[in-house]
């Protein structure tokens, strides 16, 4: 675990907002600002090479019983090398310590996305309707996975 307000995290993150508004229209966005990841309910991962930064990941605690995959973001230099799969599996670890029943995320529809869709598809995950306070949204993929 680290913190999101790390300077090379701020970094990434700010590439990984700018990126969801490149691509979806504002009200589509769902990623969390800085702010949001320091919120007691959110536990944020890093995944580092020595001092380099790799990538990042987050889950936001829903219920007792579930959780949601937020600020999944791989360098662009890291990509193809497996680091999102790891974070991934940090925090499916870190679901099924807590005994969450669920894991849940959205992500988008666009061909933008494709690559973070396969990658939750090989771990499991299948489409789902809209959860928490999301709605039906064209620009947007729900999925989900069971842990019990």
């Amino acid at each position: 675990m680290d913190s999101p307000d790390r300077a090379d995290v701020v970094r990434l993150l700010d590439e990984h907002l700018a990126d969801m508004f490149a691509t979806s229209p504002a009200e589509s966005v769902h990623a969390l600002d800085l702010a949001a990841l320091l919120a007691p309910s959110v536990t944020f991962w890093t995944a580092r090479e020595g001092r380099t930064l790799l990538g990042c990941g987050a889950m936001k605690e829903l219920d007792r019983e579930s959780g949601e995959i937020k600020s999944m973001r791989t360098a662009a230099t890291a990509r193809g090398q497996g680091v999102a799969a790891a974070v991934l599996a940090e925090i499916l670890r870190e679901a099924r310590t807590r005994g969450y029943q669920r894991l849940n995320l959205e992500t988008g529809s666009q061909e933008f996305f494709a690559p973070a869709r396969r990658l939750y598809e090989r771990h499991g995950f299948t489409e789902c309707g809209p959860f928490a306070d999301y709605v039906e949204d064209p620009h947007s993929i729900f999925m989900t996975l069971s842990l019990s």
